[in-house]
């Protein structure tokens, strides 16, 4: 079961060893400082309670305000954070802090990229399970931030049928009526990944409720969505980049899952400073 604090706790654990050799030689025991978060370029921030649970592991002492709510838009040259305690302590979380704030907070403002381009369509951006290990939970969260919507949060919540499990069973209908068989959870879904128009009539003669169209060319998604359209939810998946994404968002998709929103996300521009 994910816990954030303990992986905050993993995270300081890497970052100091036996201790911030540094700043324990630089600085005085009981100097008190004032530090400040800021953004260097445009964001949407997340992961503002990141701060305050770090900070607690370090020194309880330390005090944090947060200026702005996750999924804000912030300008460039903004402060987001003030941080003001002992001097010593407030270096030794610096780093660990703005690791988790730049990569939450690059894949909300990545995130919003897409979803600002397809506005005005009824289309949902999904994520996908392309995350770092660990680091699901929030990256997820991020992109919920950045106005996206999850796919699945790992193999146990959704049934997607994909290529392997296809080649593994024989065919898509076949791989679709096991699932029928054996579906631990009546309720759940059936997903089905195809790659061309005859495997999408076979997912949808086998019963399949979503087809993912998996790195189709526009003309061929326009083909599968007069196919499919009205008799199964379609996700295009695959080869999505904000130079394509409108024109795929037009053609009557439900779903455009994006992997890059997290495996690609540059991270946010964040500094902290001494005042």
């Amino acid at each position: 079961m994910f816990n954030i604090e303990n992986l905050i706790e993993d995270a300081l654990r890497e970052d100091l060893g036996h201790g911030d050799i540094t700043s324990l030689s630089i600085v005085s025991r009981g100097t008190k400082a004032e530090a400040c978060i800021v953004t260097h370029e445009n964001i949407i921030l997340a992961g503002n309670f990141i701060p305050e649970l770090l900070y607690r592991k370090l020194d309880p002492e330390i005090k944090i305000t947060c200026y702005y709510d996750d999924g804000d838009h912030i300008n460039s040259g903004s402060e987001i954070i003030r941080i003001s305690g002992d001097a010593a302590s407030i270096l030794m979380g610096e780093r660990v802090c703005l690791n988790f704030l730049q990569r939450l907070s690059g894949i909300a403002t990545y995130t919003a990229k897409f979803t600002e381009k397809i506005k005005g369509f009824p289309v949902k951006i999904l994520d996908t399970r392309k995350t770092t290990p660990l680091l699901r939970q929030l990256e997820k969260y991020a992109v919920r931030m950045g106005g996206g919507h999850n796919h699945r949060m790992g193999l146990f919540d959704g049934i997607l049928i994909k290529d392997n499990h296809i080649k593994i069973a024989g065919g898509v209908k076949e791989a679709i009526r096991r699932v029928r068989k054996n579906k631990i959870n009546p309720l759940l879904k059936i997903e089905v990944e195809v790659r061309n128009l005859d495997e999408l009539r076979d997912a949808i003669d086998g019963g399949a409720d979503i087809v993912m169209l998996d790195n189709m060319g526009v003309d061929e998604i326009k083909k599968a969505v007069s196919i499919a359209k009205g008799r199964v939810m379609i996700e295009v998946s695959g080869r999505i980049t904000l130079e394509n994404i409108r024109d795929i968002a037009s053609l009557g998709v439900d779903f455009i899952s994006v992997g890059a929103i997290t495996h690609s996300a540059p991270s946010a521009d964040l500094s902290m400073e001494i005042l």
